[in-house]
């Protein structure tokens, strides 16, 4: 389809607004100005005023003035250069972050100023594209996030049995629920390929703050000296960690005399009750997937992830990171 629309000058639109006073018609208008009527016709639309004294009249100044002010408005063409590219790449396969993450803060930085579309359009693209340029991201769309964690019951190995003092969810404070203090954290594990290795994840249900340890094993004793070292850490006081049934949290006293805190437990078979954990698992799993031997990974690593997960903004922090909510809790604290 051909565009008509020719832009106007301002003596153009002087000479409209004369035209009009003298009550000519449009296509006449159009013929005297060597335009497309549909350039008249949508320029009067346009900038005629609708409110005030001049309502009805068309002006050219006033019109010159909104064409200017519209352009100023106008999203600026971007071009996709080399940097931006290796900027996308770093964000959606090393630090996994979505291609909505990348767009709020790559027009955020400038560093990669495109819209989520856009992003998926060339993910996708490049996935189908037989070009030379679409080669090196034929596998990007691996990096995406689809659907959500299933847990499976059938043929996991049942390790939960009767934890002696446990203490049930129900009596945890209901300032808990409320994620206003720091210091409240969800204890679970991400089991590795074939159960074989296994990571600590510990996060804080009010910043999403999360630390991660690397199990030679999951004994009871084990574990619970890991949480104390990792916890005992923390910048802030602790104030209670709320374990699932597993028989690896059987050393909760231990836990709750060294932190001086209240230790909880969920239901069993009730993921929601821990539900900030396991959505930080799903996080992890974007590095270490399910198929993963996690006795084979190294520390560094592990850490590495733990960064990663702590320096990744989040939505519903208004794109502010872990380590930036959790600074601002404590300084409250403080």
């Amino acid at each position: 389809m051909t565009k008509n629309y020719t832009q106007l000058s301002l003596v153009q639109r002087y000479q409209i607004e004369a035209f009009i006073k003298a009550g000519m018609k449009q296509n006449w208008i159009a013929e005297q100005l060597g335009v497309n009527p549909s350039t008249v016709s949508r320029e009067i639309r346009r900038n005629t005023a609708q409110r005030g004294r001049t309502a009805g009249t068309y002006l050219a100044s006033n019109a010159q003035r909104r064409t200017e002010q519209r352009h100023q408005l106008k999203p600026k063409l971007v071009k996709f250069d080399l940097a931006m590219k290796k900027q996308a790449v770093q964000w959606l396969s090393v630090e996994k972050w979505s291609p909505e993450l990348i767009s709020v803060k790559g027009k955020e930085t400038g560093k990669c100023p495109m819209s989520i579309e856009w992003l998926y359009q060339r993910i996708w693209q490049s996935k189908h594209g037989n070009k030379a340029a679409d080669k090196p991201y034929k596998r990007f769309h691996l990096h995406l996030k689809h659907g959500r964690r299933k847990r499976k019951r059938g043929n996991q190995k049942d390790n939960r049995g009767i934890i002696p003092n446990r203490v049930p969810i129900e009596k945890r404070p209901k300032i808990v629920s409320k994620r206003i203090r720091p210091g409240d954290i969800e204890v679970d594990f991400m089991m590795g390929k074939n159960h074989k290795g296994a990571l600590l994840v510990m996060t804080d249900r009010a910043t999403l703050h999360t630390s991660l340890h690397k199990l030679s094993n999951r004994r009871s004793e084990t574990v619970s000296k890991a949480i104390i070292k990792k916890l005992e850490q923390a910048d802030y006081p602790m104030n209670s960690v709320t374990f699932d049934n597993d028989l690896g949290f059987a050393n909760h006293n231990e836990v709750a005399e060294a932190l001086n805190v209240d230790t909880y437990f969920t239901r069993p078979y009730t993921s929601q009750d821990k539900g900030t954990v396991e959505n930080r698992i799903g996080q992890i799993r974007r590095f270490f997937p399910k198929k993963t031997d996690l006795s084979l990974i190294t520390n560094a690593q592990v850490k590495r992830v733990e960064q990663l997960l702590n320096d990744r903004p989040v939505r519903k922090f208004n794109y502010l990171t872990p380590n930036q909510v959790l600074q601002q809790k404590i300084a409250l604290i403080n």
